[in-house]
């Protein structure tokens, strides 16, 4: 397994993150692609917005109309035209309405529709890139992505899509009609274009790194919640409580520091925007009343240009409303994509074969790996094992016993050198039959959410209740899930302790009974259990590894010594192979360890065994 040393390294870096340079136009491409899989109801969505945009431009125009109807020379209405304009005026509010409900029903759906598939996509990626990538990150900053990041680009698919759509739409509308009713205000309008532009390229240049570092800063504040919980009886065992609040606040303040400075850069542009369009709509009235006055142009008009002159203005202040939470998603997108482009695990080659009836002949030639360049875990190693051996693999920790046995799983592909199994490479053989032939208990239990039958089944989804059960009978589990209340209906999860290190550990190894695959991969699969419930689960494993092909990790003396091979694994090579006799008899390393273990010296040894 990766060094402690390297761990920690990754472990600081997550504290620390550095901002990578944003590709804000590369992450808006990648969003509009995704947005295609829904490509027809947002054009539908598109449609109808702009219909009400439309609406909503020839609504001032009428409005314009209904003053017009009142002729000051003469004192008299046109009573049928001004009926006429205020159904029209009523029909067309009736409609927006209808319309903006609709549209808003129609992109709550896609906008849950997207959100569904980005999340499938990135859970599928979790499944498809190598143990390194979790080996080398924080997982509650990738679980801030799943969640928190996509959760943000949610809320500005549902918030700001349509609307950007009637701003752009709106303008174009809104700028076409103050032309037509007069080009001389138009131009007075035009002029608050330029402070626009300039107002949002500041702000936004400023306000973009903030963003960016406020997701980061969440992901690793998820790091530290999870850790924590997780363990939180460590924390309390060595009475690192203080020191968990300080590092939880470290983060926090950071956290906070970064939203603070995001949110006020970001409201900075409102207000400047308000003062812009209050200018311009003093300017506006300004000089319309001029032109009234001297006739070239009429109150209506000057009350339609008043209110297109909002409608133009009105769509910027929308988007500087919807800045924060655009530049927020664009950096969560970022974060998103970013897992996205992770490497995935090598694809089966083509042509690569299943399995059948597999024996469990195991071969490693010339294998060499390491998890950092220049750094080697496995030098050269090979052996070979014969189908239903039992091979033990003895060392100090961090010599590369598991390594050994990951590589044989292909969880990390080779540097140097190839494995064999019934004569063909690993390589060869797609992932799906190669870890079909595992049966695996490691060291750490790992359950799942879900009943004991749900949890022994995992390894064999089909199997049916008797099989489970006896599964758990030959594992010695099934006297203490009988006392469970609700017995193997009894739900267990990851995390909670309702159950003892022992007998989670029991759990794994029925289900690896269950599994029934002619290699089994025992890393240290006792090490949680008493004694005598150890001596009644190797009694269990005579069972179980007949015919099979077994690689047991082990430091206890009693769980190795009936092997077939001992294999003693030092600095990353066998530095000896042989049966426990014959290693015992070479007065070597294995030897060695066996003394210190059984707690003499050697001469005292050989006064008591000789």
């Amino acid at each position: 397994m990766p060094d402690l040393r390297r761990m920690r390294s990754v472990g600081h870096q997550r504290f620390n993150p550095t901002a990578k340079p944003r590709d804000t136009k590369g992450t808006l491409i990648r969003l509009v692609k995704i947005f295609k899989i829904r490509r027809k109801s947002i054009l539908l969505a598109a449609l109808l917005t702009i219909i009400s945009t439309a609406i909503s431009i020839i609504t001032p125009l009428l409005v314009g109309r209904v003053i017009n109807t009142f002729n000051i020379n003469t004192n008299l209405v046109d009573f049928s035209l001004l009926r006429t304009i205020l159904i029209a005026l009523v029909l067309c509010y009736l409609a927006s309405w209808i319309i903006d409900t609709l549209n808003g029903v129609l992109m709550a759906k896609v906008t849950q529709e997207l959100v569904k598939h980005m999340r499938a996509e990135f859970f599928s990626k979790l499944q498809r890139v190598p143990l390194n990538f979790y080996d080398t990150r924080s997982h509650g900053d990738t679980m801030s992505r799943i969640t928190n990041d996509i959760d943000n680009i949610s809320n500005t698919i549902s918030q700001t899509t349509t609307q950007l759509i009637a701003s752009v739409f709106s303008i174009t509308g809104a700028f076409v009609m103050m032309l037509v009713l007069s080009p001389i205000l138009t131009l007075v309008v035009l002029v608050s274009v330029p402070l626009f532009l300039i107002l949002t390229k500041v702000i936004a240049r400023h306000s973009r790194r903030y963003f960016g570092g406020q997701q980061q800063k969440l992901g690793a504040l998820n790091g530290v919640i999870e850790e924590n919980i997780v363990g939180l009886k460590m924390v309390k065992a060595f009475n690192r409580q203080q020191n968990v609040l300080e590092d939880f606040k470290k983060t926090n303040c950071e956290l906070c520091s970064y939203s603070t400075k995001a949110q006020i850069w970001a409201g900075f542009l409102m207000p400047f925007m308000n003062v812009i369009n209050n200018l311009s709509f003093t300017f506006i009235a300004c000089a319309g009343g001029i032109l009234s006055a001297k006739g070239m142009i009429t109150i209506g008009v000057v009350v339609s240009f008043l209110t297109y002159s909002k409608q133009f203005g009105q769509p910027l202040n929308n988007i500087a409303g919807m800045f924060n939470n655009i530049q927020s998603a664009l950096a969560g997108a970022e974060r998103v994509f970013e897992i996205m482009d992770e490497d995935e695990e090598v694809p089966d080659t083509a042509g690569a074969k299943e399995l059948n009836n597999p024996k469990g002949k195991v071969e490693f030639c010339n294998v060499s790996f390491s998890y950092d360049a220049g750094k080697p875990v496995l030098k050269n190693i090979n052996f070979k094992v014969q189908p239903g051996e039992m091979v033990a693999l003895v060392g100090e920790t961090g010599s590369g016993k598991t390594t050994i046995v990951n590589l044989l799983s292909r969880y990390y592909e080779l540097e140097q050198g190839s494995i064999l199994i019934d004569n063909t490479d690993i390589t060869d053989i797609t992932r799906k039959s190669l870890r079909s032939c595992f049966s695996v208990v490691l060291q750490d239990t790992c359950l799942f959410t879900g009943t004991i039958y749900e949890n022994i089944r995992y390894s064999r989804p089909h199997a049916s209740d008797v099989e489970v059960r006896e599964a758990a009978r030959v594992a010695h589990a099934d006297e203490f899930i009988s006392r469970l209340p609700k017995g193997y209906d009894t739900i267990v999860t990851g995390s909670m302790d309702n159950l003892s290190e022992g007998q989670r550990q029991l759990l794994a190894i029925a289900r690896a009974i269950l599994c029934n695959a002619p290699i089994l991969i025992l890393d240290e699969a006792t090490s949680s259990v008493d004694t005598k419930t150890e001596k009644e689960i190797q009694n269990a494993f005579l069972t179980l590894i007949e015919h099979r092909t077994s690689f047991l990790i082990a430091h206890r003396l009693s769980t190795i010594r009936d092997a077939d091979k001992i294999m003693v694994i030092g600095s990353g090579e066998i530095l000896e192979s042989g049966t426990h006799e014959e290693l015992m008899k070479n007065h070597g390393v294995y030897y060695k360890m066996v003394i210190s273990q059984l707690g003499y010296d050697m001469e005292e040894f050989h006064s008591v065994f000789a």
